[in-house]
C-alpha cells in the first residue's frame, strides 16, 4: 500500500464506556487496545484524511477544528499518565464515563476560564493550554500545550469533569506568563471580589513562585491586599448587624493612659473588654515576623484583661454564622471575668 491507494475510514472497535468526546479524541495506546495500528492511524491522518493527529500519540477522529473540549480532553491526554482500564487514581474516576487523567491538570488561563472568570480569554483563542505535571515526568511543550512542572501537585477540582488546578496555583500559573499589569491586576482582583479565594491564598501561591520581585505583580498584589481588607471589613460589619451582635466601636487604636500604644484593633466592645481582629496577613517572607508581632500584641491585650478574637476572612466568607456565635460567647463571659485595665479608645 502506498500514498495513492485509497484507504477505507477505519473505525476502532465501540467504546460505549466513554463519554463522547474521548470517543472522537483517543491516544495512541487506546488505538493499538481497539485493534487500530499506529502506522494505520498515521494512514487515516494524511492530507485530506478523516483522522488528524493534534499532538504527539493523540488522534481526533474527525476533520476539522477541535472543539475547546476536545482541546482541553487532549492535552490532559498528551500529559498524563495513561492508565490500565479500571484502576481509577482520582475521586468520581469510578464513573466509567468519566476520564481518568493521573498527575495532570489544567492551569493557567485556560483553568481561570473553566473557574468561571470573566476577565480572561475564551478556551478557543488561546493559542496554548497549560497543564500542571510532577516535576519529574519527561514531557515537552508542544503545539497548542504548555507544560508546567511542580514539585508537589495540589488536590485538582473537578470543573466539567476535567482535572482544573485550584484558583490560587492556577493564578500563578497565568501570572508567570503576563507581562501586562493592567491584566495581572484584573485577575487577582476578580479572584477576591468573585469570591474565588482569599488574598492570602493568591500571595503565598505567588511567592512560592518567585513572582514577588516583579514590581508590576508586587503593585498588583498590594491593590489585592486592599480589597480583600475591604471586603471582609464589610463582611464584620455584616455579621454584627445579621446576628444582632451589640454595636461595637470600629476601627480604634488603643493606649494604656499616659503610656505606650497597645495595637490597632477592627472592633471593640469597652464595656465588656472584647476585641475583634481581621487576620489578613500576607504570607511573604516576613510571615514569621509579622505572626509574632500578632502574638505579642494579642498577650498584652489579654495580660491587661481584654479578650481578643482573631478572625481570618475566610472563616467569615465560609461561616460567619460560626463566628458570630464566638463574639457572643466572648461578650457573654465577660461578668464571668475581673475587670480589665483602664485603656484609652482613639480613632484610627
Amino acid at each position: 500500500m502506498n500514498h495513492n491507494t485509497p484507504v477505507p475510514p477505519l473505525s476502532p472497535r465501540p467504546l460505549r464506556h466513554l463519554s463522547e468526546v474521548q470517543r472522537r479524541v483517543v491516544t495512541a495506546g487506546r488505538l493499538r487496545a481497539t485493534g487500530v495500528s499506529v502506522a494505520e492511524a498515521t494512514e487515516q491522518c494524511r492530507p485530506g484524511g478523516p483522522w488528524q493527529q493534534i499532538l504527539p500519540g493523540v488522534f481526533l477522529l474527525r476533520p476539522g477544528p477541535p472543539t475547546s473540549e476536545e482541546r482541553l480532553h487532549a492535552v490532559l491526554m498528551y500529559a498524563a499518565r495513561e492508565q490500565s482500564a479500571g484502576v481509577p487514581t482520582q475521586p468520581g474516576a469510578e464513573d466509567p464515563h468519566r476520564p481518568v487523567y493521573a498527575e495532570a491538570m489544567i492551569t493557567g488561563l485556560a483553568a481561570l476560564t473553566l473557574h468561571g472568570f470573566s476577565s480572561t480569554p475564551p478556551l478557543l483563542s488561546l493559542d496554548r493550554i497549560d497543564v500542571l505535571v510532577p516535576r519529574m515526568r519527561r514531557l515537552r511543550t508542544t503545539g497548542g500545550v504548555r507544560i508546567v512542572r511542580t514539585s508537589a501537585l495540589p488536590a485538582a477540582e473537578q470543573v466539567t469533569g476535567l482535572p482544573v488546578a485550584p484558583v490560587p496555583r492556577a493564578l500563578a500559573d497565568a501570572v508567570t506568563e503576563l507581562t501586562d499589569a493592567g491584566a495581572v491586576r484584573r485577575l487577582l482582583t476578580e479572584a477576591v471580589r468573585g469570591g474565588h479565594c482569599e488574598p492570602a491564598a493568591v500571595v503565598r501561591e505567588l511567592n512560592n513562585a518567585k513572582l514577588l520581585s516583579r514590581p508590576h505583580v508586587v503593585d498588583a498584589v498590594d491593590s489585592l491586599l486592599a480589597e480583600g481588607r475591604a471586603i471582609a471589613e464589610d463582611r464584620l460589619y455584616r455579621m454584627v448587624a445579621e446576628y444582632g451582635l451589640p454595636d461595637p466601636v470600629w476601627n480604634v487604636d488603643l493606649r494604656l493612659p499616659g503610656g505606650p500604644h497597645l495595637g490597632g484593633l477592627d472592633a471593640y466592645w469597652p464595656e465588656q473588654a472584647v476585641a475583634v481582629e481581621l487576620d489578613t496577613r500576607a504570607p511573604r517572607q516576613d510571615e514569621d515576623a509579622l505572626w509574632s508581632e500578632y502574638a505579642r500584641k494579642r498577650e498584652h491585650l489579654e495580660r491587661l484583661g481584654i479578650t481578643v478574637v482573631h478572625i481570618t476572612p475566610r472563616k467569615l466568607r465560609e461561616a460567619m454564622e460560626q463566628q458570630a456565635t464566638v463574639v457572643r460567647t466572648a461578650l457573654m463571659a465577660a461578668g464571668d471575668r475581673d475587670p480589665a485595665a483602664y485603656v484609652v479608645v482613639l480613632p484610627r
